[in-house]
C-alpha cells in the first residue's frame, strides 16, 4: 500500500480486490443506459411482480434439512449419471425438421435452429462458484468437451448467477467468432473475461437482435442477479424467445412463476420447444424459481393455454442447489406433463433430440434414486401438500441461485 491509499474510498478498495470470477459492475455509458431502463427503478432494477429474492424462513431450520446427513445423500444420484457420449457426428448432419435441442446438463442447452447454432447459459466448469475449491460441484461430467462442440452463432446468457454465466467457459468461447446476446449490465462481466464490445447484443426487457437471420429477443422473468456479496441489482436477468423463419423455441432462464408468461406467449409463440426451470425450488425462495407444476403451468400460459409443443425440463440433475430430492424434479415434471397430456422430453445430458421427431422419454433417472413420496400426487380424497410455510425472518446460506 502506499501512503495515500488510506484515502480511496472503500467501494474502489473493495473493487480492487474483486478478483476476475466475480465480473465487474455497470459503468459509464452502460450504466447511464441501465438507468434509462424502464425497469430500472430507485437504483434497482425490479420485476415484473413483486418477489422476495432474499430466503426467508428459520436459519436453524433450514441447515437441519441442508447438512444434515441423509437429507443431503437424497441430493445426489446413487450411482453414475448416464451421460450420453456426444460426437460431432451427432451434430455434423442438420436436423432433419429444422430444430434439434441438445440438454448438456443444468440449464445448458444448444439449439441448432435453421441453420445456426445458439448456445444457452453454457456451464463447462467443474464448480458454479467464484472459487475452485468451494461451491456446488458438478454431479456429473460434461457430455462433450467445449472445444469438440463444434462454431456456436450465438451464445445467451439469462443472467449473470454462477451457475448460469461461467467465467473459465466464457473465457474460451470468447475466442471464437461467436455473439453474446445477454441481459442489460452483464456486457460488464462478459468485456472483463475478454469478450469485445463489437461482439456482444446487451438487451433490455422486449429487446430483440438478429444474429443470421434468427431473432432473440429479451423477455421477462421474475429472478434476480448478483454474483458477490453486494448485490447492487445493476444488471438484468431475462428469459429469452428464439425465432427463425420456421422454427419458435423458449429459455426461461431461472424464474418464479408470473402471469407474464401469458403475454410473452401472446407476443412470441407458441412454440415448438420450451426450456422450462424445474429444479432448485423450495419454500425458502418460492418467488424466483419454479416447481414443475408451476413449470408446467408456465409452459401451458406460453402455449396459449393448451398442450403444444414439447417442454425440456432444465435447471436439474447437474448441481446441488436446493433441499429437495435429487430425481425430484423429473418425476414430477413426469407426473404433471402425463396429467396435462403435455409432450416432454427427458435426455440424458448430451442427447441430442428433434421435438418434431421421436422424443427420449426413458426415465433414466429411476435407477440412481430411491423411491420419492410424491406429496405432490396425494391419496385419493386428500389435497395435494403444498409448500411448507417458511418462518419469518432472513436467510443468508442459501446465496445466489
Amino acid at each position: 500500500m502506499t501512503g495515500a491509499d488510506h484515502l480511496l474510498p472503500l467501494r474502489t478498495k473493495l473493487r480492487s480486490l474483486r478478483t476476475a470470477p466475480f465480473g465487474a459492475d455497470p459503468a459509464g455509458a452502460r450504466m447511464e443506459r441501465i438507468r434509462r431502463s424502464p425497469h430500472f427503478v430507485d437504483g434497482s432494477f425490479q420485476n415484473p411482480v413483486g418477489a422476495r429474492t432474499r430466503p426467508s424462513g428459520s436459519t436453524v431450520e433450514f441447515a437441519k434439512i441442508y447438512f444434515q446427513k441423509e437429507q443431503r445423500a437424497r441430493r445426489t444420484p446413487d450411482g453414475t449419471v448416464p451421460v450420453h457420449p456426444t460426437t460431432l457426428a451427432d451434430l455434423a448432419a442438420p436436423p432433419v425438421s429444422g430444430l434439434r435441442l441438445t440438454w448438456m446438463g443444468h440449464s445448458s442447452v444448444l439449439a441448432e435452429i435453421e441453420g445456426s447454432r445458439v448456445l444457452f447459459d453454457p456451464v463447462w466448469g467443474q464448480r458454479c462458484s467464484p472459487f475452485p475449491f468451494a461451491g456446488p460441484k458438478r454431479l456429473h461430467p460434461t457430455p462433450v468437451p467445449l472445444a469438440a462442440l463444434g462454431p456456436v452463432d450465438v451464445v445467451v446468457i439469462s443472467h449473470d448467477h454462477y451457475d448460469h454465466l461461467d467465467l473459465p467457459t466464457i473465457r474460451a468461447l470468447a475466442g471464437t467468432d461467436t455473439v453474446f446476446a445477454v441481459p442489460l449490465g452483464v456486457g460488464a462481466h462478459l468485456e472483463r473475461w475478454g469478450v469485445p464490445a463489437g461482439r456482444l447484443r446487451e438487451l433490455d426487457w422486449n429487446e430483440t437482435a438478429t444474429v443470421g437471420g434468427i431473432r432473440l429477443t429479451a423477455t421477462p422473468a421474475r429472478h434476480f442477479c448478483g454474483r458477490g456479496l453486494r448485490n447492487q441489482q445493476h444488471t438484468l436477468w431475462a428469459s429469452w424467445a428464439v425465432a427463425g423463419p420456421e422454427h419458435r423455441i423458449y429459455h426461461s432462464g431461472d424464474t418464479g412463476y408470473f402471469p407474464g408468461f401469458r403475454d410473452i406467449g401472446a407476443e412470441h409463440g407458441p412454440f415448438d420447444a420450451t426450456m422450462i426451470q424445474i429444479g432448485a425450488y423450495s419454500e425458502y425462495w418460492p418467488d424466483i424459481h419454479m416447481t414443475p407444476a408451476e413449470g408446467m403451468r408456465a409452459h401451458l400460459d406460453l402455449q396459449g393455454g393448451s398442450p403444444h409443443g414439447v417442454l425440456l425440463p432444465i435447471h436439474w440433475g447437474t448441481f446441488n442447489l436446493a433441499p429437495h430430492a435429487w430425481a425430484e424434479p423429473a418425476e414430477w415434471t413426469k407426473d404433471a406433463g402425463d396429467e396435462a397430456d403435455q409432450p416432454l422430453a427427458f435426455p440424458r445430458p448430451g442427447e441430442p433430440f428433434e421435438p418434431a421427431g421421436i422424443l427420449p422419454v426413458e426415465p433414466w433417472w429411476r435407477p440412481l434414486s430411491p423411491a420419492l413420496a410424491r406429496p405432490w400426487r396425494p391419496a385419493e380424497g386428500q389435497a395435494a401438500a403444498g409448500p411448507a410455510p417458511a418462518a419469518r425472518g432472513d436467510l443468508d446460506l442459501a446465496g445466489e441461485r
